[in-house]
């Protein structure tokens, strides 16, 4: 298959990048809606945290067999009938009228949405020469970390200024477009879908993967809301897990051809990056989830206000990606970028959790350009890494693998946070609640200063000193919350800390031009 050239290739790249932007988009834009949709349908937020759960739960199964999929079905079929299935589900999710709908719709989006994460960044290593690849891969990164930070903004926008079900209309336009125009300038590869009669479908290692991944994200997503296992459900479905995984696990490496090849593992250059990427997915999603929370529940913003302080620095990457994938084009060695990437998130993290109540917008520049940094100098790496000392027929199952363990790595930091928060919401609470006694000037005075100004403003004075006891215990309870997001913070940039000296298990040796092509070209040959 030739490469292509000038507009054609231009148009590619723009149709890869864009799709997996508008899926990682959808991972995050739903989270600043869903007050008004749950108000719109008529259930609480507890119960709309589903259609963020169905679809984590649908797009964590259906990663890992993108490359089994695109090798039966043909990879450039593949592509767009997903495609055509996140478009189609998308348009319905807008047309939900009550929360089942809506959930089942999700789900069906997630399934399409999956397959344009890996798929899209085979079809664009394929447009590229092999010593032009590493380029490919600082484009196809950069759409990584821009898609869940313009989920918040976009979302927080469209909330504030139209109704909730454009957030799922708006990927009508750019489905549509995005689907002609892989129909027009994307190529079968040679042989593409020929194997379809020899592939024999592994339904049993579907199935275990299945049961054990989606209720080991429903486990992540759901178990703090849930009581964690004081909970029945949480507790079924953690045995379900834990049979799902095992028995994958077991079944996968018993049989010849597997849905999931996980003997790559077996490769420690494979094993260790999958370890760092988990942690790039954790720091990545739990980052635009806790400094959104943060920043709307104690310091003010709108979210819309929240995005745009997110969105700023976050466009560094822009410029970033591609120095670092012509400077890896040149045989650097990855294992720099990732250290400095990790300490670079770390510092961010650490300058986070030291910001004062009264911060603003314009405060959070500095370490969120530093997060923007980290992550571009960690992303791009670990995206070559994850395909270097592979053999090219063991590229699909590495890949796929590989943004799984992303997806998963984001649930469980979100989970983590969720639980943290709880936690040390509770501690700081009792803290502050046990020094608001009788005895307490401060208190006293502080009380008998908002009980005379509801008196001045109501007259009512019988109500007053009730109404500045709800009002001392909503500030005490906006600073407990203030310092549980302070102490995650911390909690992450000790994470990524501890983890750097895992850097030592990387094994990369100098590599040619000749042998960096390879490596890039057989990647684009995953699916």
């Amino acid at each position: 298959m030739a490469t292509p050239k000038g507009f054609a290739r231009a148009i590619i790249v723009l149709t890869t990048v864009t799709a997996a932007v508008m899926e990682l988009i959808d991972t995050s834009i739903v989270n600043v809606a869903l007050t008004d949709m749950s108000g719109s349908l008529g259930v609480n937020i507890e119960d709309m945290s589903w259609v963020i759960t169905s679809y984590a739960i649908a797009n964590v199964i259906i990663i890992p067999l993108t490359g089994f999929l695109a090798e039966y079905f043909g990879r450039k079929n593949y592509y767009i009938v997903s495609m055509i299935i996140f478009t189609i589900a998308s348009y319905m999710c807008g047309q939900s009228d009550t929360l089942v709908e809506l959930i089942i719709w999700r789900f069906i989006q997630g399934v399409g949405g999956g397959a344009l994460l890996s798929t899209s960044q085979a079809i664009l290593f394929d447009a590229f020469e092999p010593k032009d690849r590493p380029i490919a891969s600082g484009l196809f990164g950069m759409g990584i970390v821009l898609g869940p930070t313009l989920g918040p903004t976009l979302g927080g926008y469209i909330i504030d200024h139209f109704s909730w079900p454009l957030i799922f209309m708006i990927n009508i336009p750019i489905g549509i477009l995005a689907t002609f125009l892989s129909f027009t300038f994307i190529e079968k590869k040679e042989g593409e879908g020929k194997r379809k009669k020899e592939i024999k479908i592994d339904y049993t290692g579907i199935l275990l993967l299945s049961i054990g991944i989606g209720c080991l994200q429903y486990v992540l997503e759901r178990g703090e809301s849930e009581d964690w296992f004081s909970s029945t459900i949480i507790r079924i479905t953690s045995i379900l897990a834990f049979i799902g995984m095992v028995g994958f696990i077991w079944y996968e490496l018993s049989i010849k051809n597997p849905a999931v090849n996980l003997r790559v593992l077996g490769n420690r250059n494979l094993a260790f990056t999958t370890i760092f990427t988990f942690v790039v997915g954790v720091g990545l999603f739990t980052s635009v989830f806790v400094f959104p929370v943060l920043a709307q529940r104690t310091l003010g913003f709108t979210a819309y206000e929240t995005g745009l302080t997110l969105l700023a620095p976050t466009l560094i990457t822009v410029f970033m990606m591609p120095i670092i994938g012509k400077t890896m084009s040149k045989g650097v060695s990855p294992i720099p970028f990732v250290v400095v990437g990790f300490l670079l998130f770390a510092a961010y993290a650490w300058m986070s959790a030291n910001v004062s109540p009264d911060v603003g917008k314009q405060d959070f520049f500095v370490p969120l350009a530093l997060r923007a940094v980290g992550i571009s100098m960690v992303q791009l790496p670990l995206i070559n890494q994850a395909v270097a000392g592979l053999q090219p027929k063991d590229y699909a199952s590495g890949i796929a693998l590989n943004n799984m363990i992303r997806q998963l790595g984001g649930a469980f930091g979100i989970a983590l946070a969720n639980n943290y928060i709880a936690h040390q919401y509770a501690q700081h609470r009792y803290d502050l609640v046990s020094k608001v006694t009788g005895e307490s000037q401060m208190f006293i005075e502080r009380s008998n200063t908002l009980t005379q100004g509801f008196i001045a403003r109501s007259g009512d004075v019988a109500g007053a000193a009730n109404k500045a006891l709800a009002t001392i215990n909503a500030i005490i309870d906006r600073q407990s919350y203030y310092l549980s997001y302070l102490d995650t913070f911390r909690l992450t940039a000790i994470f990524f800390v501890l983890v750097i000296p895992l850097v030592a298990f990387l094994r990369v040796k100098k590599k040619s031009a000749a042998e960096i092509a390879a490596s890039m070209k057989a990647a684009a040959e995953t699916h």
